[in-house]
Formats: C-alpha cells, sequence, structure tokens
C-alpha cells in the first residue's frame, strides 16, 4: 500500500482516519518513555501506533471502540509478532473511560480530540506518569502534554497544533454526534 510511506492520515473507515505518522512520532517522543513503562492508548486504529508503542515500552493496554477496526489492527498486530511486538493487550471498548482494571498507568497516549482530559483517564496515571491528547472540539486542537503530580495533571507543553478526531464515548462526546457540528 503506496499510502503507507505518506506523513498524511489515512481513512480506515467508519468515519476514521490514522494519526499522521510524524504526529504519532511527536506525541510518543513527548511520552519521554524509557522502555520500563506501563502505556495505556486510547484509539488503537489500525496498530501502527500501537506497534511503535510496543517497541519502546514494557507493555500496551490500547482500547478500540469499533471492533471491525480493533479486529484488522488485532491482524496488523499479530503479523508483527515475529519482530518483537508481543506485549500489546488489545481491548474493544469505550476509551473515554481508560481501561482502571490494568491503571495506573506510567503514559497514557489519547489518539482523539476533546475540549479536557477525561477524569477517569487523568485518574489513572500514576504519579509521574505523563498523558498526551488532542484538546479541542475535534477538527482543531492543540496536542498538550501532562504529568500526574499530587495535586493532578499539569500541562507540561504544547506538543504541536493538529487535527484529530472526536474522542467519543461516556466521557467524551456521544457516539452518535460524529460530524463536529
Amino acid at each position: 500500500m503506496a499510502a503507507a510511506y505518506l506523513d498524511v492520515p489515512i481513512a480506515i473507515g467508519q468515519g476514521q482516519v490514522t494519526t499522521q505518522p510524524s504526529l504519532s512520532a511527536r506525541m510518543i517522543e513527548s511520552l519521554a518513555l524509557d522502555g520500563s513503562e506501563h502505556v495505556l492508548e486510547v484509539g488503537t486504529g489500525l496498530g501502527f501506533q500501537t506497534a511503535l508503542l510496543a517497541r519502546l515500552a514494557a507493555d500496551v493496554v490500547s482500547i478500540e471502540m469499533r471492533p471491525d477496526i480493533a479486529r484488522q489492527a488485532r491482524a496488523n498486530l499479530s503479523r508483527l509478532s515475529r519482530q518483537g511486538v508481543r506485549n500489546v493487550e488489545l481491548r474493544i471498548g469505550d476509551g473515554s473511560g481508560g481501561v482502571p482494571d490494568r491503571a495506573p498507568f506510567d503514559a497514557v497516549v489519547v489518539s482523539a480530540a476533546f475540549p479536557e482530559v477525561p477524569a477517569p483517564l487523568a485518574a489513572q496515571v500514576r504519579q509521574g506518569g505523563r498523558l498526551v491528547q488532542p484538546i479541542g472540539p475535534g477538527g482543531h486542537e492543540e496536542v498538550v502534554c501532562f504529568e500526574r503530580t499530587p495535586s493532578g495533571l499539569v500541562r507540561l507543553r504544547l506538543v504541536t497544533p493538529a487535527c484529530f478526531v472526536r474522542l467519543q464515548g461516556r466521557y467524551g462526546f456521544p457516539p452518535d454526534d460524529t460530524d463536529g457540528s
């Protein structure tokens, strides 16, 4: 697939797109992973970013809301198991609430936009851990890196401006409101 070599988002169906590869790299870099981290990824997509995280962290729990997309990601990640991508737990569900039974996480990457970090995600970051998320309404955001302190999440820095799909779910936008209007 020639599109895999382009630095652009790729439509993956159901109104979703992949994160542009250079943007994934910037988000992951902002987490300052050293290889020992327990990571949560919200929004698996087709598993490209998941595979990168798996190579850079001790383990990754990734959650995808759409079963059809999750099945494609599972197949893609399975093909990469010979290259060392064996430390991923892929779940299907509402990522806006995180994965509380696997928390706390050293790092969290959210690949969908919401005007604030949902409280359940903030609560699942270990003290000293980092969370990166596009903050905004969907379609025009600031990707922000936060650190968990005793008083909660503190904004560390703006990573980059970007455009993302909307975070849907119980702690995000309603699932039927995907057009951004």
